[in-house]
């Protein structure tokens, strides 16, 4: 086995791609326990995170702005040499991601130049053991218990605004789930602080309108992510569309009601429970190569973003959220649930789906 493992996983800045790194570095801890095993990550992304998994040794961060290439050699320098193995993200492997992201690009040259003296792979893929599909959290204290369930809602991620729902939408589901639990408490959670990393496209404005829907909200919006995860912790269950953010929620050991849609589905499985409402595609395109039209819904809407989708999937989001907040929802089948879904949407094609270690392979 070796002695020492760089996790070299450099991309863009959302939240989930943080987790998808730590992930990998703890599939090389368990397949390698007594491995030295450091990770490499954007300095525009959640850094921070790595503070709550002890399974990483050591932690480096370069700024790479993904779209321009620059000169990287002296945030390189910060780094040591001498690993046995570098094993670089995936992505940097593939020409059309390269070509559309630059920055990463020269990255990538400059870094295999860098560690030329270290056996160079693919984190996931080898040459180096890897235990695929390992279930793991954060580490971090045991939330008190709230005096009233509180179900977390994330408006929506850093995409365009009409990628996400509209207020009145957002105020039909905060309706319904406090119809069947009229004494929980609404956390809302997001980032508006505009800097270096992701933040919503929403406003301020459409956040406390869709808190007024609410009789009891804690705001949790702009609190420091640690802190952020922290309250989720106390949470029951996070509602909301897909988004990095949902992911670290599932590595805070929180439950996810994902709302489905756009492009994305989801592809992060680590043993908790979860559940996607995927859209009827053929109302309600989604998943495609491309971005579909949008659609008129108080501005322009992605189809599966809008009021006509949640309004026909809202028993659906309201029953598994409930089931989420019982603990009704069983890991494996939330998986199965997932995988047979989007194969659905896709036309029976297999090769169409992806997760982290190929994960849904085996629920074909």
């Amino acid at each position: 086995m070796p002695a020492s493992i760089l996790v070299n996983f450099v991309y863009c800045h959302p939240v989930g791609h943080a987790v998808e790194a730590l992930h990998r570095v703890h599939g090389y801890r368990v397949a390698n326990p007594d491995a030295r095993i450091g990770v490499v990550l954007n300095a525009h992304t959640a850094v921070e995170l790595t503070r709550l998994t002890p399974f990483v040794d050591e932690v480096y961060s370069v700024p790479v702005e993904v779209f321009e290439a620059t000169d990287h050699s002296a945030a390189l320098a910060a780094i040591p040499t001498g690993w046995d193995h570098v094993q670089d993200d995936l992505r940097s492997k593939l020409p059309d991601q390269m070509a559309f992201f630059p920055g990463l690009n020269s990255y990538y040259e400059a870094s295999r130049a860098y560690f030329a003296d270290s056996a160079l792979g693919v984190a996931g893929y080898g040459p180096v053991p890897y235990a695929r599909g390992t279930h793991w959290t954060f580490t971090m204290p045991d939330a008190p218990k709230p005096a009233r369930t509180r179900i977390a809602l994330l408006p929506g991620g850093s995409a365009p605004r009409e990628m996400y729902p509209s207020v009145r939408s957002w105020r039909l589901v905060v309706t319904a789930l406090l119809e069947r639990h009229p004494d929980a408490e609404l956390v809302l959670v997001g980032k508006l602080k505009a800097d270096d990393r992701t933040a919503t496209t929403f406003t301020r404005a459409e956040l406390d309108e869709i808190a007024s829907a609410a009789p009891r909200v804690v705001d949790a919006v702009d609190l420091p992510l640690l802190e952020q995860l922290a309250v989720l912790r106390g949470c029951a269950v996070l509602v909301s569309p897909h988004s990095g953010f949902g992911m670290a929620a599932l590595a805070a050991g929180t439950p996810w009601l994902v709302i489905g849609g756009n492009q994305w589905p989801e592809y992060f499985f680590n043993g908790v429970p979860f559940h996607s409402v995927l859209p009827d595609v053929t109302r309600f395109p989604a998943y495609g190569p491309t971005d579909p039209e949008p659609v008129e819904d108080d501005g322009p809407r992605s189809p599966s973003m809008s009021r006509a989708r949640f309004e026909a999937d809202l028993d659906e989001i309201v029953e598994f959220t409930s089931k989420l907040i019982a603990g009704e929802v069983d890991h494996d089948d939330a998986v199965r649930r997932q995988v047979r879904g989007m194969l659905r949407l896709r036309g029976g094609d297999p090769s169409s789906l992806w997760s982290l270690d190929d994960v849904h392979l085996k629920y074909l």
